[in-house]
């Protein structure tokens, strides 16, 4: 119980005249509040449910398995509009068995299959992909923004080598010849 309706009846029974109209706007007022904070947080419910239906295998398996996602899958699911899922997903987080994330986290792009077969892989997974070659290299085996494109197509993934690049760069991972000249200096 939010809003004491019990000390409004007993304070409404001494008041008179514009007192009482006060404090019905008041009671009014709190009910509105807590109307809205209900919607609200049925709302951030209703998303963030359907954002754990549509990425169940990021939830199982891990950051490999995020497939892409956009705001109209989750609007179509729930019925509301894309503005209402944006507006909802943007500066609230979801703890996880995986650690904590923002909403918006499990909206990715969508980077096509090899030869347009197969499913579409996220942004997300591949730039995790990216990150697990990187930190597997040898010296003696460092990967060039090529090399890691070659990998990815074998893996089904569609990707251009600055794409690699821009990926890696977010990453903060160094270029293949500083990471070959980091890692020999390691030795």
């Amino acid at each position: 119980m939010l809003v004491n309706t019990r000390y409004f009846a007993r304070i409404s029974k001494a008041a008179r005249g514009s007192a009482k109209e006060y404090l019905s706007e008041r009671l009014q007022s709190a009910n509105w509040l807590v109307k809205s904070l209900h919607q609200r947080a049925t709302t951030i419910l209703k998303v963030a449910t359907e954002i754990v239906q549509q990425q169940e295998a990021f939830f199982l398996h891990g950051v490999q398995h995020l497939r892409p996602l956009i705001l109209r899958d989750i609007s179509a699911a729930i019925g509301m509009h894309e503005s209402t899922v944006s507006r909802v997903t943007t500066n609230k987080y979801m703890a996880t068995p995986r650690g904590l994330f923002e909403l918006k986290y499990f909206f990715t792009s969508s980077i096509p299959a090899s030869g347009g077969v197969g499913e579409a892989h996220s942004a997300e997974a591949v730039r995790f992909r990216i990150k697990t070659l990187v930190e597997a290299e040898v010296v003696a085996e460092i990967l060039s923004d090529e090399r890691i494109v070659e990998i990815l197509s074998k893996d089904g993934i569609d990707i251009a080598r600055r794409t690699v690049a821009k990926y890696r760069e977010s990453l903060r991972i160094p270029s293949s010849v500083q990471r070959r000249r980091d890692k020999s200096m390691r030795l």
